[in-house]
This record gives C-alpha cells, structure tokens and sequence, in this order.
C-alpha cells in the first residue's frame, strides 16, 4: 500500500485507455517538447566549432563564419527532407521506418540501433551540458557535476512517467523563455556593436591569413558545429503524438523549429566571433557573450537560467522519441516486447525507465563531461540521417509520384551532405566515435537473436504446427513438507483434491536421529499418505530433492504420467516481515522452473496476524 501511494505521488493517477487521445500533443507543446534538444544544441555548437579552431589560434576564429553558413546549409537540407518523410511515413518510426521499407531490414537495424544509442546519449549530453551552464554561473558546483546531472535525470524519468502533456505542458515554458532570452541577447548584443558599445578589434578580420590552418581542421570543425542539429529527426519519429490531422502538425512544427534553430545558431554564432570569445572550460560561450553583453545582472543569470533549463530539458527529445521508436521495433520483434506495453499514464514507460537508467550509466562512465560525448553522439546520428535520405531516393525512383524529381533532388543533396559529415566524423574524430564499430555491430547482432528466439516462439506456440499433443495418463504429485504444520495441511489437502492416491510427501533431514522422528509423527497425522524421507549430508534441501524430483519424472514420463510439485508457503500479515523467513519455497521453485516435464504449483497459506 505504501509504494502504492508513493507511486501515484509521484506518478498520479491511472489513466483510462480512452483516455489516449486526451494525450495527444498540439504544435505549441509539441515545438516545446519535440524541439528542446534541436534548440538546445546551440548552447554548445557553436562552441564545438571554437574549440576545433583554437587549436590553430585566436585569429582562425573568422573561419567560424562560413563554417556556420554551411551548418545552415546542412540543416536546410535535413528540415525539407524530414518534411517529406513526415509526410510519406505518417505512422512515424522516422529513419528506421524509412531505411527498413527502402534499403531492407539490416539498414533499417543500423538506423534504429544508431538512433536507440543516440536517444540515450541526447539525455547524456543535454543533463551534461545543463550541468556545465549552472556551474558556469556557479562555480563552486563543479565538482557536484556527476551528482547534480544523475538527479536532473531522475527528476525528468520521473516526469515522462507522468505523462506526455503533463510533462509537455511544464516543458513548454522553459523553452519559450530560452528562445526569448537569446532572441533579446542576440538583438541587444548587435544593437551594442551597432552603437559601438564594445571594445574594438577583438578579432582578426575576416580573410586574414591563419598559418597552421589546414583542410583537416576546417573539416573537423564543421562536423563539430553539425552537432547543433541533433535532434531534428526526433519530429518525425513521434508523428503519432500529434494532435490530427498528426502530419500536417508534425510538417508544420519543424518548419517552426528549423526558422528558430536558425536564427538562434547563426546570431551565437556572430555575436561569438565579434566579441572575441575564446573557448573556456569552466564558462560556456554563451555565458562569455551574455557577461559582455549584460554584465553580470538580472538578465545575464535570466539567460543562464533558461540555457541551463533547456539543456536539461532537451533530453525530454529523447524520452518522446525513444518509447516510439522502440516501439516499432518490438512489433518487428527486434527487441523485447515488454516496450509495447504502456503505463498507468498512457506512455510507454518501460521505455522511459530504461532510457533513464541507461543515461545515468553513461554519465557515471564519462564523468558528465560534454566534450566527451558529443563527438559519439552527433556521429551516432548522422548514420541514420544519411540512411532515412538514402532510402527516400529509393522510394521516389520506385513510385515516381507527382512532383518526384523535385523531392528525389532535396533528398539526393541531404544524403550526399550526411555521408560526407559521416566520414568527416570517422576521418577526423576516430579517436573518440571508434567505438561506434564495434557497439553498432553488437547491436545488430542482438536484434537479430532476440527476433530468432520470438521466431522460434511462434513456431513452437502455433497450433497449426504438426507436432502430436502429449497423452497424460495419470498425475503424481510431490509436496515438499518441513514439518507438521498447518500449511503443509492446507497444501496436502489441495493435492487430495487433484490425485488422492498419488500423492507423495518428501522430508529431507540433516540427521538420522530427526529423520526417525519425523517419520513416527507423520504416520500418527497421514497415516494414507506416502512419506520419503532424504537424508542430506551437507545440510542443502535443494540438491537431494531435486534429484529425487529427477528419478521420479524419468519414471513417471515411460508411463505418460504428469509430475507436479506442489508447493507450501505462508504468506506473513505484512509484506516486509517476510525478510525474516527463509525462503526456501522461493528457491524450490526457481530450480524446478526449468525441469521439462514438472509441473509448479505453489500453495499459499495466509497469516492472520
């Protein structure tokens, strides 16, 4: 009762199944629930462009400017390629889906795998960073960083747990207030420029020759500034939360989120290079542009409050997507089926705690620190972004619909885009995404023996199979018993019922002297029912009655007889007195569980007191 309450405390209450549409999401929620981690990213990519380019020196810093044109350029490409698949894949599943119907089931496996692996790594990454902003603000919490991430990530299961809307309906105000907070510091941080309210020359002018700067570190550079799109496939995964008509929303809320994604990225971006910023460990750039802009006042803790929030909150992205995506592949019996199932608040919460513990273990790994991170995580996505414009172009040169050559060339350019920023990543970054080669594999491998064994299930299950039905001649039943007692009354009484004359009692005793007595008492209480006693010379119940369990079922099974093992068990008044009892009848069960031909039945007698 207890857990109960503590649950629907912090859960609320059971939701009833026509109760589901009532969780359907509207653009509003959806851009704030769906978007936080595309949104998100601009805390950090423009920084990961920084980082690659003072390695070379401050005055590289002017690469930065094309190097963001091109992130623009890229993201322009994967938001009208995502809208085409919202469209031509309504039921979601997003690159999965797309790879799995166009490209055949193992691409469809590789996106899904990236994408599963990538989910968990957006909680990783968006806690992490959240983390970084409140100790830049606050940097006496940098050696709480690890404590403080793992508790932001419980806080946010436990939030999903309650639900889609409820969980859309608290998010939506942090990230209004980020895009609000950076649409000020960016208009505010050029109208300071325009006035001449900086200091001048804090930056080498654009073309200014760079000695070191090779195509090497451009190109490693960009792919580290493409890690700002990051999560602009997770809209296509969860169309199914829409509010209908659910594509035409979904088509319209990333278009919203590719303007703000933008406007946002490219004016950090600008504002980074005029200010001079320079990368720092212990303060974000976002925090350096907003000290210089603000001074250290109200609006620059308002817009480290709100980066801090949507960085927290943008793993919400991967508790939306995914439940989803782990839903399409449980009914492709890929992985278990318990992720079909949803919980008392509509959502698919196996889904939701395994993502939460999965990220927690992840943070603990690499110690919450971002830069570690991204490099897998943006790599991990761009697998399955390349794949989704890949099997596109194989389903316009399929079906040739209305119009197909315009969405066969947007497609073609944003595969063609994302295979190059692939192979950027693993020419540039092996060092830190090697890993991928090996976990992606493993991944694929594990997909395809759990869809095996639920194969094999069904097989076996089918009643059409020719297999001929086993004959069950008669039943002999064993009762385990550890002394006179009530409970191995009620549980005899039960077996009379089933088979009267076939039952047998089994004792095992520790000593000779034990085993006499309890053989004298039984035949005084059940005169009509066979006694074997077992002596156990190492004091262990378990092994001589399952060997004694052993030598009956081989007997029984030449004549076609059943063996079933019934089970005494108290049951104490309270739940939490049973840890001061052996559980014995526990452990008989689990080691029988496995015998082909023996059927368990517990018996259980209540105390009242």
């Amino acid at each position: 009762m207890m857990l109960s309450s503590i649950k629907r405390l912090l859960i609320g209450r059971p939701l009833k199944s026509n109760e589901l549409g009532e969780q359907k999401l509207s653009k509003t929620k959806a851009l704030a629930i769906l978007s936080s981690d595309a949104l998100s990213s601009v805390a950090y990519g423009p920084e990961q462009i920084l980082i690659v380019l003072f390695s070379v020196g401050a005055a590289a810093f002017w690469y930065s400017l094309p190097i963001g044109i091109g992130v623009l350029i890229l993201l322009t490409a994967l938001i009208l390629s995502y809208r085409q698949i919202i469209f031509a894949y309504p039921q979601g599943g997003g690159a999965y889906v797309v790879s799995k119907n166009n490209l055949g089931m193992n691409a469809g496996l590789v996106a899904g795998g990236s994408l599963l692996v990538d989910y968990i790594l957006t909680v990783s990454v968006s806690v992490s960073a959240g983390t970084d902003a409140i100790t830049s603000a606050f940097p006496a919490l940098h050696p709480y960083n690890v404590d403080t991430a793992i508790v932001f990530v419980i806080l946010i299961t436990l939030l999903n747990l309650r639900g889609v809307t409820e969980s859309a309906s608290i998010l939506a105000y942090p990230v209004y207030l980020f895009i609000l907070a950076l649409f000020i510091l960016i208009v505010v941080g050029f109208y300071h420029l325009a006035t001449g309210d900086t200091a001048p020359n804090v930056h080498a002018a654009i073309g200014t020759p760079v000695q070191g700067m090779t195509l090497f570190i451009l190109l490693r550079a960009f792919s580290s500034g493409s890690s700002a799109l990051t999560g602009v496939e997770a809209i296509s995964n969860a169309i199914p939360n829409f509010k209908a008509p659910a594509a035409k929303n979904a088509a319209k809320t990333l278009m919203l989120m590719g303007g703000c994604l933008a406007f946002l990225f490219s004016g950090i971006v600008l504002l980074a290079f005029l200010y001079g910023v320079a990368p720092n460990e212990e303060v974000t750039a976002v925090s350096q542009i907003a000290e210089e802009t603000f001074g250290r006042h109200f609006m620059y803790f308002f817009i480290q409050g709100t980066t801090a929030l949507i960085l927290i909150l943008a793993a919400n992205t991967g508790y939306s997507a995914f439940p989803l995506l782990a839903v399409n592949l449980a009914k492709d019996k890929f992985i278990p089926r318990m992720f079909l199932i949803r919980g008392d608040r509509l959502g698919y919460s196996n889904g939701i705690i395994i993502l939460g513990i999965a990220s927690i273990i992840l943070i603990l790994a690499f110690q919450a620190k971002t830069e570690h991170l991204i490099p897998l995580y943006a790599a991990g996505v761009f697998i399955p972004f390349t794949l989704a414009q890949t099997g596109m172009m194989v389903k316009w040169l399929r079906e040739k619909p209305n119009g197909w050559i315009t969405k066969f060339i947007i497609n073609t350019i944003g595969a063609a885009i994302c295979f190059s920023i692939t192979l950027i990543f693993f020419i540039t970054k092996f060092g830190q995404i090697w890993s991928i080669l090996i976990f992606l594999p493993l991944i694929i491998l594990i997909f395809h023996r759990i869809n095996k064994h639920y194969q094999a299930v069904g097989e076996q299950l089918r009643i059409t199979t020719c297999e001929a039905p086993i004959t069950i001649e008669g039943n002999i039943i064993i009762v385990p018993v550890a002394g006179i007692t009530h409970v191995v009354e009620n549980s005899l009484n039960y077996a009379k019922s089933l088979s009267p004359d076939q039952i047998i009692a089994v004792y095992v005793a520790f000593e000779k002297e034990a085993e006499h007595q309890f053989e004298e008492k039984w035949k005084a209480w059940q005169p009509d029912v066979r006694l074997v006693t077992l002596r156990s010379y190492y004091r262990s119940i378990i092994h001589p009655l399952t060997k004694f369990i052993d030598t009956v079922e081989r007997k029984a099974s030449e004549a076609n007889y059943q063996v079933t093992v019934v089970i005494p068990q108290f049951i104490p008044k309270h739940s939490w007195e049973n840890i001061l009892h052996n559980q014995s009848s526990l452990l008989i069960r689990t080691f029988l569980l496995y015998r082909k031909n023996v059927v368990i039945t517990t018996v259980p007698f209540h105390l009242k007191k």
